[in-house]
């Protein structure tokens, strides 16, 4: 495996499209209500009113402390819970007036990496199946091509090829996630949407995983909407931060900007 690069902020700096490139993700205006507790308890406002956009290669990061709308945000760009009002639009498409036969067409370019990356792979499912999983439910599992196509993936995710029998109580928590990235990147996607994608990790292993991340943003020109609570891994990894507190955003700017002595 390679060894973790180094990296600072101006590097990072670099890898972002120019100003004045189209955004591949574009939310105004954003509100999520969750239904309340109890039969007679009042919706619950989780976000409220947020707004931002994600260029091609590049990260934003949503920060906050625990209950600040951050989840929430990234669920609704997901269309994995309906916003009550507002847009986002990912690819010039308003993804809030599709209907779900619709959204499915334009999920592929649109993938999550989530926390915990062994709920995340179907126990029963062997590395090289849970990879191609994706391929088969799009269509796009061609028999002849697809076992190199895994083993691409496998390689692109650095992963030794012997893993691929494997199932997931087999594996460690990194190359688990390592495993939920291969997959997300099967659909060729435009943007990924990090859900803590470290957070459930040893600490040993946090740094490698976000390099690797970083590696093929830089080498495969992806967005990336990372939420996380960590500050130190933010400063690392994103190009631009948003502070969420309350549902909203209060800071946005540049790493430099945000955390700026």
């Amino acid at each position: 495996m390679n060894a973790p690069s180094q990296r600072d902020e101006r590097t990072r700096e670099g890898t972002r499209a120019p100003d004045g490139t189209p955004a591949l993700l574009d939310v105004r205006d954003l509100t999520v209500r969750h239904p309340g507790r109890g039969r007679r308890a009042l919706p619950v406002l989780a976000v409220d009113g947020v707004s931002f956009d994600v260029r091609p290669g590049e990260t934003l990061a949503l920060v906050g402390e625990s209950g600040s709308g951050k989840t929430s945000t990234a669920m609704a760009v997901l269309m994995l819970r309906r916003p009550e009002s507002g847009s986002v639009r990912f690819l010039g498409t308003e993804l809030t007036t599709l209907d779900e036969p619709e959204l499915r067409t334009l999920r592929p370019a649109l993938q999550p990496v989530f926390q915990d990356p062994y709920g995340s792979l179907s126990p029963r499912l062997r590395v090289r199946d849970a990879i191609a999983e994706p391929l088969r439910v799009q269509g796009r599992w061609d028999p002849l091509t697809g076992p190199a196509r895994v083993a691409e993936l496998l390689e692109l995710v650095r992963l030794d090829a012997p893993l691929a029998s494997r199932l997931p109580y087999e594996l460690s928590g990194g190359q688990c996630q390592r495993v939920g990235i291969a997959r997300a990147l099967a659909c060729e996607p435009k943007l990924l949407v990090l859900d803590e994608p470290v957070s459930a990790l040893d600490p040993s292993v946090r740094a490698g995983v976000m390099n690797l991340l970083m590696d093929l943003q830089e080498g495969l020109g992806i967005g990336q909407l990372l939420i996380s609570h960590d500050l130190a891994l933010v400063r690392h990894v994103a190009h631009r931060v948003a502070v969420m507190r309350r549902g909203r955003i209060v800071e946005s700017g540049t790493v430099d900007e945000v955390f700026r002595p």
